[in-house]
């Protein structure tokens, strides 16, 4: 008879889950004992990098992934990441060691009294199974829950005595639905707003992207001749953002977002809340008498609303049918969107300057990943995304989950064979997060470019003290921080790019590298504006 190690072993196979991203502990290693041959352990020094490498190898690969972390400590230390992941959508299943059943009740050392609500809420499902013989049954389970809509992580807590036990028969390898059609009838209500508005205009979301919906995206909006807005603060690029339809990024504030949509009677929003405030600048939610559609796969995304009316549906599913059923509107196509000017020279630059030769010599099919809060609109100005799962970052607002899932996604592109080059783009602060997830990626041998603008100070903070009238913060400098002698330090190359007629050729050597290069570039220390 098989062990409940071997029948979850056999069944994770099936579900294709042989990469295990993990920081090993005391509690795992009975699972992870005699690791099979056929399975790729990736060892993160910290279980937050081992969550967000999981989460970017899940968006990069398309499939959900699995993280293995210690008990309540080692947990504790992912939940960063797992809060990211859970707003990301990201379907992880994220299990963790337990200690030994017959002491549970007295609570010993490494023992997780509460484990299942220690991940709540930012899981779509915890369990402990109540037999060892559960636990491959909880696996199934637990995939099924982490692909179907809104996808996004589950939780097993396991009890380190349950793997040699002898296990039930396996249990069936299911599969499941992962899109939702929208309502025929809603659906048509939907479509006759669209075609009876005077100035539509479509806000997409990371959604979009998630269901490769960009042709679809691209049809809509040529058909109602209308303008596109990314929703505000997205974790992926929605667009083709040289396409003359589109606008940029919303602000993420009530008032500046409603000013911004000014003009239009009906807004169609696909794949994204409504919307992502911060900070909170009063006004109207809408512009004027304005309608708002949402089309969304997350029944809580519609009922947290604060206006509008929703559809539920895949976002790609519902474009498509949308444009099916929408006659050809007869107002012109809206004006080409304002090109920035070109950024003031000086020593040392500033972030837009650094942006711009950056964007010079981006590779065509490059992947970005941005965790750089106090330069994001500067990057998005400069970096146009023109390409679909291009562009990733963080939907929490937390930091620490740019650089390890940039190895993970760095992984994806080797595993997958696609091979297409990822450059993280990491601010000074926001790399010592999760910094040892560059030893990972030395180890891997992965040929990642991290940029890492370098202004000492956490300015995106007092950008937000100017905006609140907070003075006085203390700890919002960061002097003394040397990421070129870190970042050799966990097996990088580094170099300290001083001109930005060096970027160029510094970048081209780290994609044809192979171990990851980590580039410091001194920028301006200006604080910019939030809004």
């Amino acid at each position: 008879m098989a062990t409940v190690r071997e029948a979850t072993y056999d069944l994770l196979r099936a579900l294709g889950l042989t990469t295990v991203f993990g920081n090993p502990g005391s509690t795992e290693e009975p699972f992870l004992q005699d690791f099979p041959a056929d399975f790729h352990y990736v060892h993160a020094l910290q279980e937050a990098s081992a969550v967000a490498m999981a989460d970017g190898y899940a968006q990069g690969t398309g499939r959900p992934a699995h993280v293995n972390l210690h008990t309540a400590p080692g947990t504790g230390n992912g939940m960063g990441n797992l809060v990211t992941a859970w707003h990301n959508r990201t379907p992880l299943i994220v299990s963790a060691g337990q200690q030994t059943r017959e002491m549970l009740l007295i609570e010993p050392r490494l023992a997780s009294p509460r484990a299942v609500e220690l991940a709540q809420p930012y899981v779509k499902w915890a369990h402990e199974p109540a037999r060892a013989q559960d636990v491959p049954a909880a696996f199934m389970r637990a995939y099924a829950s982490a692909v179907q809509p809104p996808a996004g992580p589950v939780f097993l807590s396991l009890p380190m005595d349950d793997w040699d036990r002898t296990a039930d028969p396996p249990p069936q390898v299911r599969t499941v639905a992962t899109r939702i059609a929208p309502d025929p009838d809603r659906l048509r209500g939907f479509a006759d707003a669209l075609a009876d508005a005077r100035a539509p205009v479509l806000v997409l979301g990371a959604a979009v992207d998630r269901a490769d919906a960009w042709p679809a995206a691209v049809a809509l909006a040529e058909r109602l001749a209308a303008p596109v807005w990314a929703a505000p603060a997205p974790e992926r690029a929605v667009f083709p953002e040289r396409h003359p339809h589109f606008r940029g990024v919303l602000p993420y504030a009530i008032g500046p977002l409603s000013e911004a949509l000014r003009g239009h009677d009906t807004v169609l929003v696909v794949g994204a809340p409504v919307f992502r405030y911060y900070p909170h600048v009063p006004g109207d939610y809408l512009p004027g008498d304005a309608r708002l559609l949402h089309v969304t796969d997350d029944p809580d995304e519609a009922a947290r609303a604060p206006v509008g009316d929703s559809l539920l549906g895949d976002p790609g599913l519902t474009m498509t049918a949308l444009i099916e059923v929408l006659p050809p509107v007869g107002r012109p196509a809206p004006p080409p969107r304002e090109q920035p000017a070109p950024p003031e020279p000086g020593e040392p630059p500033t972030a837009d300057a650094l942006f711009a030769a950056l964007a010079a010599a981006w590779p065509a099919d490059g992947v970005l990943v941005q965790e750089s809060p106090s330069n994001l609109a500067a990057l998005r100005r400069r970096l146009r995304v023109d390409r679909p799962r291009s562009y990733f970052t963080m939907a929490s607002g937390g930091l620490g989950f740019g650089l390890p899932a940039a190895v993970g996604l760095a992984l994806a592109e080797r595993d997958t064979g696609r091979g297409r080059p990822v450059v993280a783009v990491v601010g000074d602060g926001s790399v010592h997060y999760s910094v040892q997830a560059l030893w990972t990626a030395a180890r891997l041998r992965l040929p990642l470019a991290v940029v890492v603008p370098v202004n000492q100070q956490y300015a995106i903070l007092k950008a937000f003290a100017e905006l609140k009238h907070t003075p006085g913060v203390p700890a919002l400098d960061l002097p003394g921080l040397d990421v070129t002698a870190v970042a050799r330090g966990y097996g990088c190359a580094a170099e300290v790019v001083t001109s930005l007629d060096a970027l160029g050729p510094a970048l081209s050597a780290a994609l044809a590298a192979d171990r990851p290069t980590v580039l410091p570039v001194p920028i301006s220390t200006e604080v910019p504006r939030i809004l």
